[in-house]
């Protein structure tokens, strides 16, 4: 019998079911990878990189690439 169960696939590997789930049979599976939607992988970016682009050093390291400031 097929069973699925959605799962979340930490930075190291590892896998946890995203909700509760009985007692996983030791045997065979396949994993299928589910890409993260485009939109949804620029906001986790932006957002994450948001910090860095914000501070005063960065403005200083790329002042010489805006002739009018």
């Amino acid at each position: 019998m097929l069973h699925t169960i959605e799962v979340e696939i930490d930075s190291k590997g590892h896998i946890r079911p995203l909700e509760p789930a009985e007692r996983i049979p030791a045997g065979r599976a396949l994993l299928t990878l589910l890409a993260l939607a485009d939109d949804e992988a620029l906001d986790l970016a932006e957002r994450s990189l948001g910090e860095d682009w914000s501070r005063p050093e960065e403005d200083a390291a790329w002042a010489h690439l805006q002739p009018g400031r």
